[in-house]
């Protein structure tokens, strides 16, 4: 069992019917899909990939060395316990936002992930627009869902993580389960480490690496706007003790100030003996929750931010 890979540029020939049948599937009953063919050129890709490395190993390694976890996880086996790091993730990170000033000294660094940036954020909003016209909205309506005025835009944030190699994998994740809480999700993942895995019926299921594709998920919010037609499914990185998985993710998400609610036209009559699945609520607040509560179940912050 494999997620979905789509070709995404067969939505402009005599296969757009069953393109958009495949990612209705995708966001459907897997809630993850690899595009192929999507438009980001390949010596892009290349550079990215490149460029995150280069930086890591220039910045980030040395650091990881003397990092929280690496402490965490040499006491831990010291102690001899059995037991396993539950709160903690093997992973470096940093977020790339709108308003951040970025942390590389190199400017091929910040010049190839800002370009990298415009071109996948057109490519989300396609993807955005492919998941209106499959849901039978009006094109444009989730991406304006997300935006709340022109003082108050949705972001585009990049995540870049890198799990080096792990000497005690069993005892440490490398990012522990969860959903994303935003909108569209697009991941630039590493070609030669696996370690992505989604929750499928109950089982774990690789993400199979496929050299530039671009893996999509759906957040939790994707899943409010459709009233529950789309699901934010959870996943998890598994640590591993060779190689240093590299790992680039896009989030388009909602300004702190937009308004979520399930899409009218997609809403089932409420009577008084069943409530609503999803409640309405602004994206700040339910950020809030998430923040708290990110590694557990979905459905908790939904009552929880429904009652705010």
């Amino acid at each position: 069992m494999a997620i979905p890979v789509i070709d995404f540029s067969k939505l402009d020939g005599e296969e757009r019917g069953n393109t958009l049948a495949q990612i209705a599937n995708g966001c459907e009953e897997w809630g993850f899909f690899q595009l192929v063919n999507h438009g980001i050129p390949e010596e892009l890709l290349e550079r990215v990939k490149r460029v995150c490395s280069e930086w890591y190993k220039s910045e980030r390694e040395e650091g990881f060395k003397n990092s929280t976890p690496v402490k965490l996880l040499n006491d831990l086996v010291e102690s001899k316990s059995g037991e396993k790091l539950e709160n903690v993730d093997w992973e470096d990170v940093i977020t790339l936002l709108d308003d951040n000033e970025w942390p590389s000294h190199s400017s091929e660094f910040n010049e190839t992930m800002k370009e990298y940036r415009y071109k996948l954020k057109k490519l989300a909003e396609k993807v955005m627009e492919v998941m209106d016209e499959n849901l039978g909205l009006q094109k444009g309506y989730i991406k304006k869902a997300l935006n709340s005025g022109k003082e108050n835009q949705a972001f585009f944030g990049m995540k870049v993580s890198h799990y080096p190699p792990c000497p005690w994998p069993e005892l440490v994740n490398g990012l522990r389960a969860h959903t994303d809480a935003g909108g569209v999700i697009l991941l630039l993942q590493d070609e030669k480490v696996k370690g992505l895995q989604i929750l499928k019926d109950d089982q774990w299921i690789d993400v199979e690496p496929l050299p530039n594709s671009i893996v999509i998920n759906t957040g939790d919010l994707i899943e409010v706007l459709s009233n529950g037609r789309y699901k934010s499914v959870r996943h998890r990185v598994l640590a591993t003790p060779d190689g240093n998985r590299r790992s680039i993710a896009s989030f388009y998400n909602p300004s702190l100030k937009a308004t979520i609610a399930p899409a009218p036209e997609l809403k089932e009559p409420v009577t008084k003996e069943v409530d609503e699945a999803y409640p309405k609520f602004v994206f700040g607040d339910y950020m809030s929750v998430y923040a708290k509560q990110k590694f557990l179940p979905k459905e908790p912050r939904f009552q929880a931010v429904g009652s705010m």
